[in-house]
C-alpha cells in the first residue's frame, strides 16, 4: 500500500514538473518582451525583466526536483530530529519520503502559481494570484506540524 501512495506521490509530482515546462513554453511566445520578476507584498510587481526570465521558475524546480529526488532515494543522509535506530528506522524513512513527496508537491504549487501569476500580470496590472501566498506559506508550516507530530509518534 505504502509503495502505491509513493508512487502516486512520484506521479503527480513529476507531472506538476511537467506541467509548468509546458505552460511557460506554450506561453512565451504571447509575453510581452518586459515582464514583471519580482512582486512587493502587496502582489504588485517591483521589478521587471526580460521576458527570457519566464523559463527561470521552471529550471528552478527542476533543480529542486532532482534534489528531492536524491534525497528520497537516499534517506539516510537526510536530518531527522531524532536518533535513527533498527526499530525506528522504516517508520521514520517512510515518513521522510511522504513528507518530502508532499512538500515538493506544495512548492510545485506555489511555482504554478507565481508563473500563472506573472503571465496574467504582464498583460493586466490587476490581476490577482489564483492563491494567495499566505495561505501557501501556512499549508507548509501546517505540513511541518503534522510531520514533526508523526515523527514524535513513531520513535
Amino acid at each position: 500500500m505504502e509503495s502505491i501512495l509513493l508512487l502516486l506521490f512520484d506521479i503527480i509530482n513529476f507531472g506538476l514538473l511537467a506541467f509548468l515546462w509546458w505552460f511557460s513554453i506554450k506561453n512565451y511566445k504571447t509575453l510581452p518582451e518586459t515582464i514583471p520578476i519580482h512582486f512587493d507584498f502587496d502582489g504588485k510587481a517591483d521589478n521587471f525583466g526580460s521576458k527570457k526570465y519566464y523559463y527561470l521558475m521552471p529550471a528552478v524546480l527542476t533543480v529542486i526536483y532532482f534534489l528531492f529526488v536524491f534525497l528520497v532515494r537516499s534517506p539516510e543522509l537526510a536530518n531527522y530530529p531524532l536518533q535513527i535506530t533498527e526499530e525506528n528506522e522504516n517508520a521514520q524513512f517512510l515518513i521522510m519520503g511522504i513528507f518530502m513527496r508532499w512538500l515538493f508537491l506544495l512548492i510545485s504549487m506555489i511555482f504554478l502559481n507565481s508563473q500563472d501569476y506573472v503571465f496574467r500580470y504582464s498583460f493586466n496590472d490587476n490581476a490577482k494570484p489564483r492563491i494567495a501566498f499566505s495561505t501557501m506559506l501556512f499549508s507548509i508550516i501546517g505540513s511541518l506540524i503534522v510531520l514533526f507530530t508523526f515523527v514524535g509518534l513513531f520513535k
